[in-house]
């Protein structure tokens, strides 16, 4: 089917204009690098549907059209990704939101959000328990253990400000720390280690379609609604050392987030050639529920958006006060 490409991308943050058809071939890749501070990247990406629109521009080959070598490497965690992206390994990262905010008042590292990834959408980010609990709806989780990925981070904060909106005190809810992850959060169900389990796509639907879990609530919902949830970063020292670079990496990533707003079919599929232990199956793919993924990259995002994060994070004191976003934007 066709697909929207931009013909011309205008890259106003960094003064260069690269201009690409669909159609661009290899030679328009080496042209369109002759203007870059650096052509090879490494991408160190969470590998989920958050991110779908980079590994659709990857797989597109949308990079290469504007010059670039790009290398995708999985990463666990945003949180710990940065560590690396410090020191030079990583050049680029693509995480969630609240790890980016986190490291960035701590002043463990000095970043610049260049895109929004992903904003969240019904059943993205849902709780789940076992077939025949009598936790049924949200009300009845006041005593739950509920089952996180990572404590005080951005499942705490959804799942928080979800409890809250519906009169559940959050000092009786317990929030455990799954060391296995979100892959071991169906066992640690099983095994009654909690009550309750946080589990975004595509692990809510595979989990509940092989066990028969039962969905307790969706997160997206009241204040958490279209909630921002993944972001792109560098650190500020690299965009202002690779600005045409930067801006050659940016629209393609456009490109890519428009594929993944417009065409399902084209996200299933990147999530089908995630690399092994992250492939996501065909069934699976086809029914799990999908973010919404903006356009919207450097100079020009949404700064009401993304600074919801931080009011929110304040909110439920991951915050010792209040943070403005804008120092993370050019």
């Amino acid at each position: 089917m066709g697909r929207p490409f931009l013909r011309a991308i205008s890259l106003t943050s960094a003064g260069l204009i690269v201009i690409c058809s669909a159609s661009c071939g290899s030679a328009g890749g080496n042209g369109a690098s002759a203007g870059l501070e650096k052509a090879t990247l490494t991408v160190g990406a969470v590998p989920v549907a958050d991110e779908a629109g980079l590994f659709i521009a990857e797989d597109e080959g949308l990079f290469r059209d504007v010059g670039l070598d790009v290398k995708i490497d999985p990463i666990v965690s945003s949180a710990l990704a940065t560590q690396d992206q410090n020191n030079g390994t990583y050049d680029i990262t693509a995480g969630n939101s609240v790890s980016y905010i986190q490291d960035q008042v701590s002043r463990r590292s000095n970043l610049e959000i260049v895109a929004e990834g992903s904003l969240m959408q019904p059943n993205n980010q849902a709780l789940y328990t076992l077939p025949g609990s009598p936790l049924r709806g949200i009300t009845e989780l006041g005593h739950a253990r509920i089952g996180v990925n990572v404590t005080n981070n951005i499942g705490t904060l959804l799942i928080s400000s979800v409890l809250e909106e519906h009169g559940v005190s959050l000092r009786d809810v317990t929030f455990v720390a799954v060391k296995t992850g979100f892959p071991g959060m169906a066992q640690a169900l099983q095994q009654h280690q909690i009550d309750v389990a946080w589990l975004p796509e595509p692990f809510g639907s595979a989990d509940a379609m092989k066990y028969g879990f039962q969905e307790v609530t969706d997160l997206d919902q009241g204040a958490t609604t279209s909630f921002p949830v993944g972001w792109y970063v560098v650190t500020k020292t690299w965009a202002e050392k690779y600005p045409r670079t930067l801006a050659a990496f940016l629209g393609a990533l456009k490109q890519g987030q428009e594929i993944a707003d417009t065409d399902r079919s084209a996200v299933e599929q990147a999530m089908e050639k995630l690399p092994f232990p992250y492939t996501v199956a065909a069934p699976i793919a086809a029914v799990m529920s999908l973010e919404n993924y903006p356009l919207s990259v450097a100079p020009e995002i949404d700064l009401s958006r993304v600074q919801r994060v931080a009011d929110a994070m304040y909110q439920f004191h991951m915050l010792a006060q209040t943070f403005q976003v804008s120092s993370m934007l050019s």
